[in-house]
């Protein structure tokens, strides 16, 4: 079982990498890599009251899923962006890696993604606002992409308040 410890900080070389495509004779270890997600996840949010989402590169698991849990866990496999809107939105984004930095990002209004499940079943997701936001960033981390890299301007960082 992986714990809030084995989150990759910010500067680890692996939250640089490219994800690797899961292949669907892989789907056994999906289940155990999103017990892991989910745990880690959960002692996030008790320690920084956040976390929605969280995606398997940030626990060094350097497979293309993501478990997103608001008010049910999704689990999402092999994403691909189907659409992002032209409307954007501005807001201040945070990141398990590093968890009392918040940076100031630039995020489509809608996105569109196609996944599979843990049933390898292919699904679509039209997601809005934070939602859409959320997928942008879990997204990044399988493409190796961490928001301080999308950081509006060298004045887009700042502490969270609550440390």
């Amino acid at each position: 079982m992986k714990h809030i410890s084995d989150i990759l900080p910010l500067g680890h070389e692996l939250l640089y990498t490219v994800s690797e495509e899961i292949q669907e004779a892989e789907l056994p270890k999906v289940k155990e890599w999103v017990n892991d997600l989910d745990h880690v996840m959960n002692e996030i949010r008790i320690k920084y009251q956040f976390g929605r989402g969280i995606a398997a590169p940030q626990l060094g698991i350097m497979k293309r899923l993501i478990y997103i849990n608001i008010d049910q866990p999704i689990i999402i496999i092999n994403p691909e962006i189907a659409y992002l809107s032209k409307e954007k939105f501005e807001l201040w984004d945070d990141c398990m890696c590093f968890p009392n930095l918040l940076v100031r990002v630039e995020r489509h209004k809608e996105i569109i993604i196609n996944y599979r499940d843990e049933n390898w079943n292919k699904q679509t997701w039209l997601a809005k606002d934070r939602d859409a936001e959320l997928l942008q960033h879990e997204y990044d981390h399988l493409e190796g992409i961490l928001c301080t890299m999308r950081a509006l301007d060298e004045k887009s960082f700042k502490w969270r308040n609550n440390i």
